[in-house]
């Protein structure tokens, strides 16, 4: 089954924000287990504030604290405070309906005035009498019956004996952390709240936090964490989705270019390019296909060539041995030595362009068969160019060898160099004008021996230079086949040095023509 690139990426992003997702729901539960007990004891301090305030008013108005009970009665009084603070809280704050408006009482009649009641007596001058008594208020209506106050609430103890109430977890402690009165304190630590009195600390509320205080807190807040889950795990699928399409767009053009590439250079369509604009790896891969494809083209146009160059080669010094065959068998020319001459000539030449044609293609795999040993180079090429004097006469061709460099010993094949020296040579002679020259000179440097053959006119041109090593390549305009030979000389030699770690290089030479210098690496301890 086809797995494509979308599909991995969308399952890639899914899971990785699912594991995001699924650490931050871990993480997210262990930090609310581990720390909301400590939030719950904070608020358990906060609602300890009217106890501090009751204790620090009774510490200020007894002078310390006398007050509190001794003997065992100390344990539960401070349970016993807070449920007498909540009923003061419950009083003050029930609510008590208004009591209904009365009417106006009526003022009482007018008493006639007894014969036997002595007259007032006239009032003084300059002082005022006495204000009538005021009449008596209405008596106030009965107050309702008080409510029963409902007992506090205790939480139900657990099956270990273990209660989450408030009252049961505070302790009383002087201002040196002494125990006054409450709960006896423990191995568990106490959370802390002061009692000041005019400035002066005198004492500590202190709440014990219960081994599992905010189980149903936290749980209860992990479960609607949980029931928020499945909207997350769809957020989290859609985000993938859509992350994996626009990743899957991105990233699947270019491959699917490359695809489509890789198999037009499978079909042998070595013209096929890619855009290589992307800066990333993706364009970098492009832009090594291109250098692919152009590579392959080019080796493709070569090996046309060459079968081109290679039939058409052969089949020169074929076509001449079979016409002249031909015509002796019709009795047109009958076998005279020079016809068999002749004949021996084109197959010479033909025996040798074979022989060229061997050594490159074993050359190419890597198993041209060198022997390389300790040899006096210099003198070696010495005396192959003299080989060449009487031919070199004959041409009307000067040789002039030049000093003996101080170091001439190289590690090489004699008779592979006699093969490149001879190629050399050949082709010097070859295409050297008449009345021209052949120079022959050597220097040595800290590791290799440069041999330099130079010749006189005519040149190479400049764009020539660089593909005078390529098979079958001839200058058409000085160097033509006119001259014989089929182009595999060069490529040879530079094909055989390069075997036995030496190069071949080619440069315009002072005398007009060709400079063609052989560099070999020297022999260790070579004087």
């Amino acid at each position: 089954m086809k797995f494509s690139i979308g599909h991995r990426l969308f399952l890639s992003v899914l899971l990785a924000i699912l594991a995001v997702v699924a650490s931050a729901v871990y993480l997210l539960r262990q930090n609310v287990l581990a720390s909301f007990g400590d939030y719950a004891v904070g608020i358990e301090l906060d609602r300890l504030g009217e106890l501090s305030d009751s204790l620090a008013t009774r510490y200020r108005a007894q002078g310390g604290w006398q007050f509190l009970p001794a003997g065992d009665a100390r344990h539960g009084w401070i349970a016993q405070e807070l449920v007498r603070l909540q009923d003061e809280r419950a009083r003050r704050t029930m609510a008590v309906p208004p009591a209904p408006e009365l009417p106006a009482a009526p003022l009482p009649p007018a008493t006639p005035a007894r014969a036997s009641a002595p007259a007032p007596a006239a009032p003084m001058a300059g002082v005022m009498p006495p204000a009538p008594p005021a009449p008596p208020a209405p008596p106030a209506p009965p107050a309702p019956p008080a409510l029963p106050l409902a007992p506090p609430r205790v939480d139900a103890p657990r099956a270990d004996g273990v209660t989450y109430d408030l009252h049961q977890r505070v302790t009383l402690l002087d201002a040196k952390g002494a125990y006054l009165a409450g709960r006896v304190p423990g191995d568990f630590p106490l959370v802390h709240r002061a009692i000041d009195v005019d400035g002066r600390t005198v004492g500590l509320l202190g709440v014990a936090p219960s081994q599992r205080p905010s189980d149903a807190m936290a749980f209860a807040f992990l479960e609607q964490l949980r029931s928020s889950l499945w909207p997350i795990v769809a957020a989290a699928v859609a985000l993938s989705a859509l992350a994996a399409v626009l990743l899957a767009r991105h990233f699947r053009q270019p491959i699917e270019r490359l695809a489509e590439g890789a198999g037009a250079l499978a079909g042998g369509r070595y013209e096929v390019r890619l855009p290589s604009t992307r800066s990333d790896e993706l364009g970098e891969l492009a832009r090594h296909f291109n250098a692919l494809a152009q590579q392959l083209e080019s080796a493709e146009g070569a090996r046309r060539q060459w079968v081109a160059d290679t039939s058409h080669e052969l089949r020169t010094p074929l076509a001449v041995l079979r016409a002249q065959l031909e015509a002796l068998q019709d009795g047109v020319r009958s076998a005279t030595p020079e016809t068999v001459e002749s004949m021996l000539r084109q197959v010479l030449a033909l025996n040798k362009l074979i022989d060229e044609l061997y050594a490159l293609a074993r050359a190419d795999v890597g198993a041209l068969d060198c022997k390389p040993v300790p040899l006096d180079l210099w003198e070696l090429a010495s005396a192959h160019a003299q080989g060449f004097a009487a031919r070199l006469q004959a041409a009307a061709l000067a040789l002039e060898p030049g000093a003996a460099p101080a170091r001439s010993r190289v590690l090489a094949d004699p008779d592979r160099l006699r093969q490149v020296l001879d190629n050399l040579f050949e082709n010097s002679l070859r295409y050297t004008a008449a009345g021209g020259r052949i120079a022959l000179h050597a220097h040595a440097d800290a590791s290799c021996l440069h041999l330099v053959i130079d010749d006189s006119a005519p040149g190479v041109p400049d764009d020539a230079l660089a593909r005078l090593a390529e098979r079958f390549y001839r200058v058409d305009a000085s160097r033509s086949r006119a001259h014989g030979g089929a182009g595999l000389g060069l490529a040879l030699c530079r094909r055989l040095l390069e075997a036995q770690g030496g190069s071949l290089a080619f440069a315009h030479s002072p005398l007009g023509g060709l400079r063609v210098t052989l560099s070999l690496p020297l022999a260790r301890g070579a004087a």
